[in-house]
């Protein structure tokens, strides 16, 4: 865990009266401080993950893997799985979206022991719904110091901007109305002039151990005085992220790396706030073949798009699993109850990982064909009889029909080809061929024999009745004997 050492970044300084003067108005001003994040040893928090989504379309695989590793902390530490919904995008976010969202992380077996639909001690679990909690800790902010009204017009901002360009400095806020006076604000307050609150940085830097890529710093000279409040008063995502993180008593962030800078404001705002610094493990991206980001330009890229592909999401889970993490050994088939009994969070890789369709895809059949052999002929004719191909889901030519196709299909939706493949089979025609000609006259009498004097003995009748199992298996022995394969 990251703390912050040191007191208030800013210390109110009162002026004594003896130094009043006419050139200095104010009765006291903002003395910056500086200060370093170092480790602390302390005793572990209970274990409290949260899996936060944005609301604004498809659960990415890589949004999956990252519910998915937080569930598998939760689980195998004892703690809670708290799933909190990030709508306050009011333009993009939608409903629909958010139930999408629910509907996959449910099909993949990711249940939430605090969130939506389930409630729990520290709601509400929606960003849209906590604005009030958001403005009474930024106004919080603002009577300890540690953030002030900036008001700054856009055209300003830009100019400040350009100026840094060209004398080649980091475009950070110049501090203008860090060290207004109270005249000066209450002159702006009057004539209506929009305002947002800027947090004070102060010097100094900001390190923290992170779980999975180590130790991470930042010199905070090079950050500048942050908006944590729009002059519409709406709150913006650091401040909303941190507040609820704090609140909701987060003990671990495990997140995606492309967060890791937003750390760094977080930080700034836990200290202010005098809440305890969570332990952060920031997982690397899922990269395509081509080592780029994973997108939509890459295939299927969304839980439920591989859902509706024939995907098992026990496959699924696997799979994802697996991308970044590994127990050390070479076994890569898992039940989601032998990965929360070996997942650590020391054992995932900082490297990105790479998404191979291919692999997911074999994976998908070693599960598939794990599947209990009455659960897959089930599973396999209802799919078969809701495409239409079939008008029933049960029954002895089910059964054989199953157990002699499910060793070459690798999804539910390989069923349909593979079923009308074999049905479709040209037996007429390749009996009529040169090739089986030769064959049924060199060979039949012979091979009718056999199987004549293998019903004869009761061997066939008996094969038969032990089922596909039995079956298959006299049927490897009676090609032996013919010294030829039969199948």
């Amino acid at each position: 865990m990251a703390l912050l050492c040191g007191g208030m970044p800013w210390s109110k300084v009162i002026v004594p009266p003896i130094f009043h003067h006419s050139h200095t108005p104010r009765t006291f001003f903002f003395q910056r401080r500086r200060f370093s994040v170092s480790a602390l040893s302390e005793q572990p928090p209970p274990v409290r993950v949260r899996f936060a989504p944005s609301p604004t379309g498809n659960l990415h695989v890589g949004g999956a893997r990252t519910a998915l590793f937080n569930y598998l902390f939760a689980r195998s530490k004892g703690g809670k799985f708290v799933l909190r919904i990030e709508d306050t995008d009011l333009e993009r976010s939608s409903r629909e979206s958010e139930e999408a969202m629910l509907k996959d992380l449910s099909w993949l077996g990711l249940d939430w022991d605090e969130g939506p639909g389930v409630g729990g001690d520290y709601g509400p679990y929606r960003q849209s719904e906590r604005n009030s909690l958001y403005k009474q800790y930024a106004e919080n902010l603002h009577q300890s110091g540690h953030v002030y009204r900036c008001f700054c017009s856009n055209e300003e901002l830009e100019k400040m901007k350009e100026v840094a360009k060209l004398k080649q400095l980091p475009p950070v806020y110049t501090g203008k109305w860090a060290s207004a006076t109270n005249e000066e604000v209450e002159e702006e307050l009057e004539k209506g002039t929009p305002y947002t609150y800027r947090f004070r940085v102060p010097k100094g830097s900001l390190k923290i151990n992170d779980q999975i890529r180590g130790e991470v710093s930042w010199n905070l000279d090079t950050l500048g005085d942050f908006v944590i409040m729009r002059s519409n008063g709406q709150p913006v995502y650091n401040f909303c992220v941190t507040v609820d993180d704090a609140t909701m008593a987060i003990s671990h962030v495990i997140r995606a790396e492309e967060h890791l800078p937003n750390t760094l404001r977080q930080a700034l705002i836990y200290k202010a706030l005098g809440f305890p610094m969570p332990y952060f493990a920031h997982v690397s991206l899922i990269l395509a073949p081509d080592r780029s980001k994973l997108s939509k330009r890459h295939g299927a890229t969304s839980v439920g798009q591989f859902r509706e592909m024939g995907y098992l999401p026990e496959a699924m889970v696997n799979y994802l699993a697996l991308l970044g993490w590994g127990d050390g050994t070479e076994n890569e088939f898992f039940t989601l109850d032998q990965l929360v009994e070996k997942f650590t969070i020391e054992r995932v890789n900082k490297s990105g990982a790479i998404f191979d369709s291919t692999k997911l895809r074999w994976m998908n059949g070693q599960h598939l064909r794990a599947r209990p052999s009455e659960e897959l002929t089930k599973l396999i004719a209802e799919y078969w009889k809701t495409s239409g191909l079939l008008t029933v889901s049960d029954g002895p030519f089910i059964d054989e029909a199953v157990h002699l196709l499910k060793d070459g299909i690798d999804l539910i939706n390989d069923a349909d080809k593979a079923l009308a493949n074999l049905l479709s089979y040209p037996v007429h025609s390749t009996l009529q061929s040169d090739e089986a000609e030769s064959v049924l006259l060199d060979n039949l009498s012979e091979f009718a024999a056999s199987l004549l004097a293998a019903y004869d003995s009761g061997d066939l009748v008996a094969a038969l009745e032990e089922g596909h199992t039995g079956w298959q298996k006299w049927v490897k022995g009676f090609g032996k004997s013919l010294k030829r394969k039969v199948s």
